[in-house]
């Protein structure tokens, strides 16, 4: 395969001389492979409820049952990245590789994720390629309606897979059984979508063969007993169509597909000659203030095609081959069959399609039909929402989050605005929740269920004596949970927790939830023996001042009171309660029953799972796992804190490399990754989120690569950006990044771990962001930036960014301030720019990262841009991934680990920098917004110091 040209633009101050790349021995390695009481359940039958999120390190190799879309995983001296690489050739625009002890890292066999039965007798385990090549990226795709759609497969493009699935037998004393390999489908074929049948007796799963002229998906299934599988459709000709929802049980033995319908035929051709020119008019003066979307509409021929790839002929099949089309073909975009598997709530968008707002915004229509596709009634056909307003927590008007209850046969429950959606409209109650059945009495009117002051949140179910419903306010950062008695009109709702969800200390934990016969998840009830109460099980994170402790408690629900019946090891190791394992059985769950599946890992051990059971809570292992990166399984990890200027508590995680002893090695070079958060107070902001004792997982782009060449990691030191009442924290966004950067680079030079002049900052998006404001306003702290993926001129970005609801015309002077576009002139230090030539995040176009690198270049930066082909805002492919690598350690060899300059002559260039900026800040926000810039006052204060003390 030939590479794709790797795009570079690079520039150097003509009186800088490029520094000789050091050499230094290398050490050969060896090779080796939520914020309140929530919670989200399924009431699809054909699906199970996730285990838990696959967001986190230890959770990486668990992902969702509900749909399976496979997700790739995602030392040695510090010295240069290879001595015989000369500057011609780092700018020949070849893929290149990063030194074998990062390499070795990136490409190990990446773990299996799991998935449990719905009867917990068995698991799957889905198995998972490495990264990617180039080449899957580059394949051919359609950019609509703000998706992008790969044509040959008629799904979304980028899609990734699992290249097996094994089953294992949980065995009674909680082993593992052997390995069952599920057999029959192609050599080579690329699953998706794996999901479990109610009974647990059959998988279904996609199947996709990349072929020349055909690549689309076909519906397969598979019998858990003997692991064979087999085409579900006997007709050769009938795909998948996965643009939108794909296929779900209906129950044990039946499915409703979303097929690509067998009369379509070619796709529409675009006009040689258009009919006329493009026109936007706003003639009717509405107020429509969008975002930056990417990949909308732009015609009528991007409308016909997305109509010839989302169109959908719904299909109702058997498990023996029986076949019956249901519905006329259409854009359906979910299918939800009620918990009596006799209705279907069917979600569909249509026309007139629109050319500033996303599909997720185009008219949409829900309507009910039965099983076997008879129309019953229209629930709703909302109109195009262009005029959502960007004000945090606005939303649609109409009936939204329409479900089925979890618990009962076919009852619908919604929520409808009161405020048109509007979050500046002050309005009581703002939300109303109603309920009715689906198919009502004639003159039956929808039911008022409850009423929110707050943003409707969502229901966790349980029976007709307890629901709960959450709501929850953004710019407060106020949220509420709700016990309601949905079958006992005469019990009065009453407000169980009333906090703030950037409280973590005061987290309650989210109540555990059990599966019902239906496959639809409620609230778990729990027994004492000899007790009457009404408990629930409360899993929560346990965040303290020392870290995270989870715990499990329980929790009783009419008096408050709980009593904590696990809790995770705090000394040595980190446990989590992943999910409730026996819930499988109808009936009371007592609490001497009880049985969990749990994690469990430390700094250096990897996380493995376990079945723990009561009374004794014996806890049984099952999963054993090899260390992803046995080269750093030494690796030393601190959760240090430290204070801000201001007394605001910071805290960061600390990597050091194996072996490294600060007292005989010295201080090293130290990479500096982070990302900012806004917060509305200073106590929550100073509180500590995370675990010392939590695993380190190292993703492709990981910053933790680094300790393989020996550099100290400071990884996510908090960033806070705060805003109390009614001040809005952006407004003094640079002088609270500058002080937080200032107190953690002052304390790993404290601590002996890091050079001065040999530290680097960098991140990712927002991260990218933070980087080029810190070398802008704070060169002192930092010898260079590697930026990713960053937006940097935030006029390109008017209505709206990141946690922004002011558009640009009620904050021009934040707008400015906080850009580092409009500082380059400022930037010294040398800055590596990366960012996908094919990014769709909304706000992070390319062309940010472009026009950035233009005006540091004009201002003679020393600077380098790569834009990699085909690489959206994450980076997937293989030969990407790797450059990417290769040119951070080029830049961290070449002006990190080798920067000469000094420290002192920087302090006081800087101390002159500074004073320069207190003018050049005064005269600029003065001019753009009318007042005096924030910062102003603290550049005049005793307290504010342009360096860290320590260095002063």
């Amino acid at each position: 395969m030939g590479h794709y040209k790797v795009y570079y633009r690079l520039t150097l101050p003509s009186t800088f001389p490029l520094p000789s790349l050091p050499l230094f021995p290398s050490l050969k390695l060896p090779r080796f492979t939520p914020g309140h009481l929530r919670t989200h359940h399924s009431t699809n039958s054909g699906r199970l409820r996730p285990i838990m999120a696959a967001a986190t390190s230890r959770l990486g190799n668990l992902v969702s049952a509900t749909s399976f879309v496979a997700e790739d995983g995602g030392g040695g001296s510090n010295g240069s990245v290879n001595s015989s690489i000369e500057d011609d050739e780092a700018l020949g625009g070849k893929y290149q590789l990063p030194p074998p002890e990062i390499k070795d890292i990136v490409d190990a066999p990446p773990l299996p994720a799991l998935s449990f039965s719905p009867q917990k007798d068995k698991i799957l385990f889905l198995k998972r390629r490495s990264l990617p090549p180039l080449a899957e990226l580059a394949r051919p795709e359609e950019k609509l309606a703000g998706m992008r759609i790969d044509g040959k497969c008629n799904t979304r493009s980028r899609m990734s897979f699992y290249i097996g699935i094994g089953i294992h037998q949980l065995l009674p004393d909680g082993t593992l059984g052997p390995e069952k390999e599920v057999h029959g489908f192609p050599d080579g074929g690329k699953i998706n979508f794996v999901t479990w049948s109610v009974d647990g007796r059959h998988l279904a799963f996609s199947i996709r063969v990349d072929e020349e002229d055909n690549s689309t998906l076909r519906l397969w299934v598979a019998d858990v007993e003997t692991g064979k599988a087999r085409p579900l459709f006997q007709s050769p000709d009938v795909y998948l169509n996965a643009i939108f929802d794909n296929y779900v049980w209906v129950d044990n033995s039946s499915l409703l597909v979303c097929t690509i319908p067998l009369s379509r035929g070619d796709p529409p051709k675009k006009p040689l000659v258009p009919s006329g020119p493009k026109i936007k008019s706003n003639e009717t003066k509405n107020v429509v203030q969008v975002p930056t979307f990417q990949d909308l509409l732009k015609d009528e021929y991007d409308e016909d095609l997305f109509d010839y790839y989302a169109t959908s002929q719904l299909v109702l099949v058997s498990l023996d081959g029986t076949v019956k089309e249901i519905g006329p073909p259409a854009v359906y975009t979910s299918m939800d069959p009620s918990p009596d598997q006799k209705y279907l709530l069917i979600s569909s968008i249509h026309r007139p399609y629109s050319f500033v707002v996303p599909c997720g915004r185009f008219p949409k229509r829900v309507e009910l039909w039965t099983t076997d596709g008879k129309f019953v009634r229209e629930l709703c056909d909302l109109p195009l929402a262009e005029d959502i307003p960007i004000a945090f927590n606005s939303v649609r008007k109409g009936m939204r989050s329409i479900n089925w209850r979890a618990d009962k046969p076919s009852i619908l429950y919604w929520a409808e605005t009161q405020d048109d959606g509007d979050a500046k409209v002050e309005v009581s109650p703002r939300d109303i929740i109603y309920t009715q059945p689906a198919e009502p009495l004639e003159g039956e009117q929808p039911e008022i269920l409850h009423k929110l002051d707050l943003r409707y949140g969502g229901i966790s179910w349980c029976d007709d004596s307890l629901a709960l419903v959450y709501e929850s306010w953004y710019k407060t950062r106020r949220t509420r949970t709700w016990v309601i008695s949905p079958g006992f009109k005469d019990v009065s709702p009453r407000i169980l927790f009333d906090r703030s969800s950037e409280d973590v200390y005061s987290d309650p934990g989210s109540p555990m939830m059990r599966r019902t016969p239906s496959g639809t998840y409620v609230i778990a009830k729990i027994k004492k023996e000899n007790d009457e109460g009404t408990y629930v099980l409360l899993n929560g994170s346990g965040a303290t001042p020392e870290g995270n402790i989870p715990f499990l408690d329980l929790f009783d629900i009419n008096k408050g009171s709980k009593e904590r019946i696990w809790q995770s090891d705090k000394e040595k190791y980190f446990e989590t309660v992943v999910a409730l394992m026996s819930d499988h059985k109808e009936g009371d769950l007592h609490l001497d029953q009880l049985k969990l599946l749990t994690s469990k890992e430390s700094k250096t051990e990897n996380t493995q799972y376990y079945i723990q059971s009561w009374p004794d809570k014996k806890a049984c292992q099952i999963t054993n796992f090899p260390h992803p990166y046995p080269q750093l399984a030494s690796l030393q990890k601190e959760m240090i804190r430290y204070l801000r200027k201001d007394g605001v508590q910071l805290t960061a995680t600390l990597y050091l490399p194996p072996g490294y002893d600060p007292s005989k090695d010295g201080p090293l070079p130290c990479l500096f990754w982070s990302y900012p958060g806004e917060f509305k107070s200073k106590d929550a902001a100073g509180q500590v989120r995370g675990s010392p004792n939590e695993f380190a997982g190292i993703g492709p782009t990981s910053a933790l690569l680094w300790l393989a060449r020996r550099f100290a990691i400071l990884s996510g030191p908090t960033i806070p950006i705060i805003g109390e009442g009614d001040e809005e924290a952006n407004d003094r966004y640079v002088e609270q990044l500058v002080a937080s950067a200032e107190a953690a680079v002052e304390e790993v030079i404290r601590r002996g771990v890091a050079y001065p002049g040999k530290i680097a900052v960098g991140g990712h998006s927002y991260g990218a962001f933070m980087t080029a404001n810190l070398l802008a306003h704070a060169p002192h702290l930092f010898c260079c930036g590697i930026a990713r993926s960053g937006a940097y001129n935030r006029t390109l970005t008017p209505f709206g960014f990141q946690n922004e609801d002011r558009t640009l015309w009620e904050a021009a002077g934040t707008y400015v301030e906080m850009s580092p576009f409009m500082s380059a002139n400022k930037i010294k230090k040398p800055i590596l720019l990366v960012h996908g030539e094919q990014d769709n995040n909304s706000g992070t176009l390319t062309m940010q990262s472009d026009r950035f690198f233009n005006a540091l270049k004009g201002h003679g930066a020393l600077c380098r841009l790569v834009v990699l082909p085909f690489e959206s805002h994450g980076y997937a492919a293989r030969e990407s991934i790797m450059h990417v690598l290769w040119e951070t350690d080029r830049w961290l060899q070449k002006y990190c680990v080798s920067n000469t300059s000094d420290v002192n002559a920087e302090l006081d260039a800087c101390i002159n920098d500074v004073s320069k900026e207190v003018t050049d800040s005064e005269n600029k926000v003065v001019a753009t917004s009318g007042r005096g810039g924030p910062e102003l006052a603290d550049f005049e204060s005793e307290e504010f110091h342009p360096m860290p003390r320590s260095l002063l």
